[in-house]
């Protein structure tokens, strides 16, 4: 699937054709990516939050570390109460499972099923072998500066934090 480049202006700001070049690279891609989670939550019946809720656990697992209900509503940015929400579809369709914390009788433990991790791997195992092979491809000694850029475009976002929204064109 070929995505529409935006047009040349839509950079207003990057009157350099290799810059302006670049950062609608990365926005395709960021474009690209959604569109990808979006057919991806649709096709396991789930919404993007859920499906970022049910990588995150996996991801965690498979460093050795375990995920309560705080640990996911501050990587989601929601509430505990729409985190218990979502826990409550996530262990009700399958894919997730809430357990007693090992050293906290208080506390849940959240963990994926072996459903989840099977779904998963079938859905995005293909995409994400491809997409480390394209990785190697770029030149060993062009890689830090690939890594350097794309961190710095995301601390540059997340730093902006929220932007005040466009007025209304004045009347007169």
């Amino acid at each position: 699937m070929t995505t529409r480049a935006i047009p040349d202006g839509h950079f207003w700001y990057a009157n350099e054709p290799d810059v302006r070049d670049l950062l609608q690279a990365v926005r395709r891609f960021r474009r690209v990516d959604e569109e990808m989670r979006r057919r991806i939550s649709a096709g396991m019946d789930m919404n993007l939050t859920d499906l970022r809720a049910l990588q995150y656990v996996i991801a965690a697992e498979e460093s050795g570390e375990t995920v309560q209900q705080h640990d996911l509503a501050r990587y989601l940015g929601i509430s505990t109460a729409s985190t218990t929400k979502l826990l409550d579809r996530l262990t009700a369709s399958g894919h997730l499972v809430r357990a007693p914390h090992p050293r906290d009788g208080r506390s849940v433990v959240v963990t994926s099923t072996d459903h989840a991790r099977s779904e998963i791997r079938e859905r995005l195992g293909r995409m994400h072998a491809r997409m480390a092979e394209i990785a190697r491809d770029v030149p060993v000694e062009a890689r830090a500066a690939v890594r350097e850029f794309l961190d710095a475009l995301s601390d540059q976002i997340a730093e902006e934090g929220h932007v005040a929204p466009l007025s209304p064109r004045p009347h007169g």
